[in-house]
């Protein structure tokens, strides 16, 4: 063979060869463009596309006053791509780890790692490690700036918000607050997110391979909608001297609970409304759940002599009695529907036991109470307690709210006629004991329970005004203004409260003293101590309600709502005169009136 010319074996092997690795290419291509091509492409897709979120800024919510009591304040949450970073940063490391307050050899560990496993539940990277890493959140603005100003490749923020509370622990209760995980979780902050959360925006754009957006390649974008603000009623000043009532009660009386409410007895509107336990809205998570009720709503009590004005009022507004009519509340027992049945003791003696009604209310006879409570019979006593709002929710804005307990009379035991008058076999939460007051200040209607004002957009518009709402009328306007007046006779030098009457204002209301049931009986040591009232009688402002539950007295004696509650009501009042500029008005009308009974 020739020298000049390769062997037939050997262009075989070269043509095989070749065409072998041209068909590799073939077959590839047909892997990449036909049998692998969606899958690629979503890859491909992922790799370039992006969808950018656009995180809209949450409501605020601020007083009557117009102080903001919950805002979002904008924050960054820094990230890292660890792949992305240069070996001339390291210089700069621990600068950026003091500025994100994050140890330097967490910061390291960090960098070091080039990607993480996707978490199972995070359908966008689907099997693939993942590269991001979180640095902090929670960064504010000028200490972003910092970081940017490092130019550490690699490093980048999203800017997001966070909620705030400037007030700290002021109306916790109302306000509620928002988790870390940026879900309502309490307060009007839960109930009104449908008005604070807004709506996200979003982007939808390319990136080049420094993951930089390519702005030129958007192809569609939905701006974010802000939240609306709400308005509250709650005046924070007012607030603030319940809050600080509050802490006094405490430190003197070491109660289990205690609940302060002041509302505007003529709209229904909350003025203030303050619980202890309490706890601090920007440290929620170190609170315990227990602080976190609140207790004005979600717990019940047996509301004691406050429930009093029940059965007067309905005796009264049928036209059963007059004030001068009188009872012998002396008697131990008195036959009604064919047995007899006992009446409750007194909480102290008489010395003339034969009372009028007006001495009934203002000496706060518990036989008394019983006996009007019987000419007004099961039904009619069932339903007065229901028209002032008892057994039922109030409508309170804020969510939680529970019903209290109120048996209808087919479920009455042989006692029930005798003790529900004064207070007992019926149990309320802290805002029905204080709205059915409200009725005898609103003459005589039930006024809804409110919180919220207004609502406004963004720009500050008003998008919706909430004004007074009534729940019904109860009783008469004259009945109304004639309980008033008996009211005004508790808080007078002969009643059960002289020490709550605020100088040149007529006070009325009612002192409330009820046994705490332990081990399925009444306690003798404990008791829940209110007073609930409104001044001036004639021209009532404001509605103050003052509840202790289980207050220990120095002394050792009964705690008393005379003595744990009425002292609070009196200073409360006196701080709301200059404060609200309520006006000294002429006395309350007094019809004739015969007296009788009183202490001895």
């Amino acid at each position: 063979m020739s020298k000049g010319f390769a062997s037939n074996y050997r262009i075989v092997v070269l043509a095989l060869g070749i065409f072998i690795c041209f068909g590799g290419v073939g077959v590839r291509l047909v892997f990449l463009h036909v049998i692998d091509r969606d899958q690629l492409l979503r890859y491909v897709d992922k790799a370039r596309r992006q969808i950018i979120p656009d995180k809209a800024k949450r409501g605020d919510i601020v007083d009557a006053r117009g102080n903001v009591l919950a805002t979002s304040r904008s924050l960054v949450v820094v990230g890292v791509d660890p792949q992305m970073l240069r070996k001339e940063d390291e210089a700069k490391w621990p600068e950026l780890a003091a500025l994100l307050d994050l140890p330097l050899k967490d910061l390291e560990r960090i960098f070091i790692t080039k990607t993480r496993p996707s978490k199972p539940d995070d359908i966008d990277n689907e099997d693939r490690d993942i590269r991001w890493a979180k640095l902090g959140e929670n960064v504010t603005e000028e200490t972003y700036d910092k970081i940017t100003a490092l130019k550490v490749k690699g490093v980048y923020g999203d800017r997001t918000y966070c909620r705030a509370y400037p007030h700290n622990q002021l109306a916790a209760h109302i306000i509620g607050y928002v988790n870390k995980e940026g879900t309502p979780a309490a307060g009007l902050e839960h109930a009104a997110d449908f008005y604070l959360r807004g709506q996200d925006g979003w982007r939808e754009s390319e990136k080049d391979g420094r993951q930089r957006e390519m702005a030129q390649f958007r192809t569609r974008e939905v701006p974010a909608a802000n939240g609306f603000s709400l308005v509250l009623s709650l005046d924070s000043a007012v607030q603030h001297i319940v809050e600080v009532e509050l802490e006094e009660i405490v430190k003197k009386f070491t109660p289990q609970k205690a609940t302060i409410i002041v509302s505007d007895p003529q709209t229904g509107f909350v003025l203030a409304l303050a619980n202890y336990p309490t706890f601090n809205l920007n440290e929620f998570n170190k609170a315990s759940l227990d602080s976190q009720r609140n207790i004005a709503i979600c717990d019940q009590l047996e509301p004691g002599s406050t429930f009093k004005i029940v059965a007067a009022s309905g005796a009264l507004n049928e036209g059963l009695v007059s004030p001068q009519t009188r009872f012998d509340c002396s008697l131990e027992r008195i036959e009604y529907k064919g047995k007899v049945r006992g009446l409750p003791r007194e909480s102290h003696p008489f010395a003339n036991p034969m009372l009028t009604v007006a001495d009934i209310v203002s000496h706060s006879s518990n036989k008394g109470a019983a006996q009007l409570g019987m000419l007004l019979g099961d039904q009619r006593m069932y339903d007065y307690a229901r028209k002032f709002g008892f057994g039922e929710k109030t409508g309170f804005p804020t969510g939680g709210e529970i019903d209290g307990e109120l048996a209808v009379p087919s479920k009455w035991d042989g006692l029930t006629i005798t003790r529900l008058p004064m207070g007992q076999s019926i149990a309320a939460t802290p805002l029905q004991i204080h709205y059915a007051m409200g009725v005898v200040a609103s003459r005589g209607r039930l006024m809804r329970p409110q919180i919220i004002r207004e609502v406004r957009d963004a720009r500050g518009e008003r998008v919706y005004r909430f004004d007074g709402s009534s729940r019904g009328q109860v009783i008469s306007e004259s009945t109304a203004e004639l309980m008033a007046y008996l009211l005004t006779r508790v808080a007078s030098a002969d009643g059960t409260a002289a020490a709550v009457a605020i100088p040149n204002y007529e006070v009325a209301g009612k002192t409330g003293t009820a046994q705490k049931i332990i081990n399925g009986h009444y306690s003798s040591t404990h008791h829940v101590g209110s007073f609930v009232g409104f001044f001036p009688a004639s021209q009532p402002r404001v509605v103050i309600s003052v509840i202790v539950d289980d207050g220990h007295l120095t002394s050792g004696g009964m705690a008393s709502g005379a003595l744990v509650a009425g002292p609070s009501f009196k200073r409360i009042g006196e701080q709301l005169i200059p404060l609200l500029d309520i006006k000294p008005v002429s006395p309350i009308a007094r019809p004739q009136l015969v007296m009788g009974g009183g202490r001895p």
